[in-house]
């Protein structure tokens, strides 16, 4: 093995986490309501990338904190609030929506992330859309 290929072995081994592409993303979230006349489309950042992560097939050999199963997720994040445009007086027109500001590599917190990488429901209108820019 030549002396290269060794550094760039261990390097990678060892700056692996460093790494890791987590970072806010741009994406199109869309909302409507069944009262309201439209579909709004929001731009808006979330979290999402590739975090090392350490095979757990071995589990039986090794001690649990060798073990990591991390997912991109939220460090910092606020909130901002959108008007669904068309919607009768008697409904509730607001939609508020996470815009990550900053993330991380870490343990998936189900307070405020989505951990389930199937999802019932596709992302897409079924009424006349609105674009948001926030």
């Amino acid at each position: 093995m030549s002396p290269f290929f060794v550094m760039s072995l261990l390097f990678g081994l060892t700056f692996g986490q460093a790494a890791s592409l987590c970072a806010p993303s741009e994406y199109t979230i869309h909302v409507e309501k069944r009262e309201c006349a439209y579909c709004l489309a929001i731009n808006t950042t979330i979290c999402a990338g590739f975090c090392m992560t350490r095979d757990s097939n071995g589990k039986k050999l090794l001690l649990k904190s060798a073990l990591s199963q991390n997912v991109c997720t939220y460090k910092e994040m606020l909130y901002q609030t959108a008007l669904i445009p068309g919607c009768p007086h008697h409904t509730i027109p607001y939609y508020s929506y996470p815009v990550a500001v900053s993330c991380t590599c870490g343990k998936c917190n189900t307070d405020y992330s989505d951990c389930v990488r199937e999802r019932v429901r596709t992302n897409y209108c079924t009424k006349p859309q609105k674009i948001c820019n926030m």
